[in-house]
């Protein structure tokens, strides 16, 4: 054990000792002194504190040393009733504060125990309770502020941690306080009592047990409680104003005496004030001059020296930002912070500004959190951080979407309207602003609120604006998330997925696969719409598949193949029929004779003849079939799958292709429609 816990758990000990056992008069003058130490150096911390959690300790404190007091108070009252003298400290207090006058020494007590327990310890106590509740009360709103920081990416993960830590510490802090300030008021109750006690008793023991006379009695006594009483309640009043400096502290970047030096001077003309109107005093008065001239001339000599140093430290702070910016504009530095971009950006209008706005009631941000809950259950991805910020060089009513500093759309919404969606059936009632639906380019109307309940009865689909941003940021993210995945993500994947599956992990990476390659295949998959949740099955297929080839497409069309009720729940739609368009054998053959293989791997190198005319009847075919019933699905052998996606994901990058090997066999695929070229 240290030596500083070992001190800690003796003076405890000590103190319990003191309320049981007698002390000589010589250890109590020791305790006394150390006890008037701790006193100052209490309320010199508390002065020097720049926030009450830097002296976290201090209700814990508090109460050990409240103790300790009680056990000295304890301690002296038996040696002052039992031996008529209780140490050099307290003769010292009773008869050269106390001056010889007794009852001059009881009535500076009693105004001692009136300040401490009326004025400081009352008041520390009601701010300690207020400021305990109001800290309660702000918790949700300032963990609120936290997180619509950390989605703005004005603060880290780790930020974040260390500010919702330093609030759970607030709250125990002031809640500690709320209940240790009764100590300090229980303290001055006892105080009180003992002294009463100490006197009466004390005639009483003097005149029965020591023979004294009344008026020796009573003089021997009094001198002994109240120099008792002063060198047990100067320490009180000193941690107590110690207390009342904890509680009504404010966090701020100096201690106390910096603060107060600081505001309290901060207005030089003021004291221009204070000094004219202190000679004033003196001259229409009858104070005399000599008092009031002084004090006048000394508060306009502080309030010129004021003002001097302020101009020099406007003068210097307008030099040095001068330099600071010089110095950025010739460091490299300055330019390598610009090289920063961030993954997803969402630029608003100045119109737009009530969607984030919380005091505006805007939402946005909490939407943006559930955006990044939903794609991590959806595709498996830890959505980076979306930089919010508003734009003037953007219309006051539009907004636009960047992936990694590159504008990917754009949008305009109508705070003031709704969007609604025909069923197919126009209302002839129903007028508004004609647009575009942005996240699905659905035509839509912007109509005013008036027209809203008629139009969902008319069957509309009604949405409200920051719905409308919210879904065309998601389905962007959705489109866009391949892009989002780099290798430092997936070294953060790989991480978490170690901490349960070790052994898995350690089977794939670094050998056989590196990060970059584990990178691609997951790529590929979210590409695709893939979800890439399921990471312990990818890892197994590429622990399976990976010894044998490198090629990451290849790998990806293994990992397909296991994902395999995954894919066919997605695309099946929890139906047990899939619709499907299927190639002919004379296509797949077609496409089959042109892959050609290298040592870097397989591409297809057809004719670009062929290949259009291969891309025309896919086009008109789902064409036809969508006439008929929304199908977006194109089913092919394994051997032709990834070939048949690279010709049409350029043009038709929502139609999914699947293969065979990737549908479970209880799924029942219909075929509505086959690709032939003659």
């Amino acid at each position: 054990m240290k030596a500083r816990d070992l001190t800690v758990l003796l003076s405890v000990i000590l103190i319990i000792t003191m309320l049981i056992i007698p002390l000589p008069t010589w250890m109590l003058d020791f305790l006394i002194i150390t006890n008037i130490s701790l006193g100052l150096l209490i309320i010199l911390i508390a002065m020097n504190t720049n926030e009450p959690l830097q002296f976290s300790i201090f209700p814990s404190l508090l109460l050990l040393v409240t103790l300790f007091r009680l056990g000295l108070n304890v301690s002296t009252t038996r040696s002052i009733l039992s031996q008529a003298k209780a140490g050099n400290v307290i003769d010292t207090f009773g008869s050269f504060v106390v001056a010889g006058n007794v009852l001059v020494g009881f009535v500076v007590f009693v105004i001692l125990i009136i300040i401490q327990f009326v004025v400081i310890t009352k008041g520390s106590e009601r701010v300690s309770e207020v400021a305990a509740r109001f800290t309660l009360d702000a918790m949700p709103g300032k963990q609120m502020s936290i997180d619509a920081d950390l989605n703005a990416g004005l603060i880290s993960e780790q930020q974040a941690r260390e500010r919702r830590q330093k609030i759970e510490q607030e709250a125990d802090f002031y809640g500690a306080m709320d209940g240790a300030s009764k100590f300090v008021k229980g303290d001055a109750i006892a105080g009180v009592i003992i002294v009463i006690i100490n006197m009466i008793f004390g005639i009483i023991i003097g005149m029965v047990q020591q023979g004294m006379p009344l008026g020796e009695a009573s003089e021997t006594y009094t001198l002994l409680t109240v120099g008792d009483g002063l060198v047990s309640q100067i320490p009180a009043l000193i941690i107590s104003t110690a207390t009342g400096i904890i509680v009504t502290r404010a966090a701020s970047d100096g201690n106390l005496g910096q603060d107060i030096s600081k505001q309290l001077l901060a207005y030089p003309t003021m004291l221009y004030v204070a000094s004219a109107t202190i000679f004033l005093l003196g001259v229409f008065t009858p104070i005399q001059d000599i008092f009031t001239l002084p004090i006048a001339l000394l508060l306009a000599f502080g309030a010129f020296q004021l003002s001097r140093v302020e101009k020099q430290r406007i003068v210097s702070e307008e030099e040095v930002e001068e330099d600071i910016q010089t110095e950025e504009f010739k460091s490299p530095e300055s330019v390598v912070s610009l090289l920063q971009v961030d993954p997803i950006e969402f630029e608003f209008g100045y119109s737009l500004i009530p969607l984030a706005d919380t005091s505006q009631g805007g939402d946005l941000l909490d939407r943006i959190v559930m955006i990044r809950r939903q794609l991590a259950l959806e595709l498996g991805l830890v959505v980076p951080v979306v930089r919010i910020r508003d734009n003037i060089q953007l219309q006051p009513n539009e907004y636009r979407i960047k992936i990694k500093g590159n504008e990917i759309t754009r949008g305009e919404l109508l705070l003031d309207h709704y969007l609604a969606m025909s069923p197919g059936v126009e209302d002839p009632e129903i007028v508004g602003i004609d647009t575009v639906e942005p996240a699905f380019g659905l035509p839509a109307l912007w109509i005013p609120d008036d027209l809203k309940e008629r139009a969902e009865l008319s069957g509309y689909t009604v949405v409200d604006p920051p719905s409308v941003v919210s879904t065309h940021l998601t389905e962007i993210i959705k489109k866009h998330a391949h892009e989002l995945l780099g290798r430092q993500e997936i070294k953060q994947l790989i991480e978490h997925l170690k901490e349960s599956h070790a052994a898995l992990v350690e089977d794939v990476t670094p050998d056989p696969l590196s990060v970059g390659e584990i990178q691609k295949v997951l790529s590929k998959l979210l590409k695709e719409n893939i979800s890439i949740r399921n990471l312990p099955t990818i890892f197994e297929t590429l622990a399976d598949y990976g010894q044998m080839t490198k090629d990451t497409d290849l790998l990806t069309e293994y990992v397909r193949q296991s994902l395999s009720r995954q894919i066919s729940k997605q695309f099946g739609d929890d139906q047990s029929t899939l619709k499907v368009i299927t190639l002919s054998g004379s296509v797949e053959k077609r496409i089959a004779e042109s892959v050609q293989q290298t040592e870097h791997g397989n591409y297809l190198a057809m004719d670009p003849n062929d290949s259009q005319a291969i891309f025309d009847s896919i086009t008109t075919e789902i064409k036809r079939v969508n006439e008929v019933s929304p199908m977006n699905v194109l089913l092919c052998s394994p051997a032709v799958r990834m070939y048949v996606r690279q010709l049409i994901e350029r043009y038709l990058p929502d139609v999914a292709v699947l293969s065979y090997n990737e549908l479970e066999p209880e799924l029942e695929v219909q075929s509505i429609g086959v690709v032939n070229v003659s």
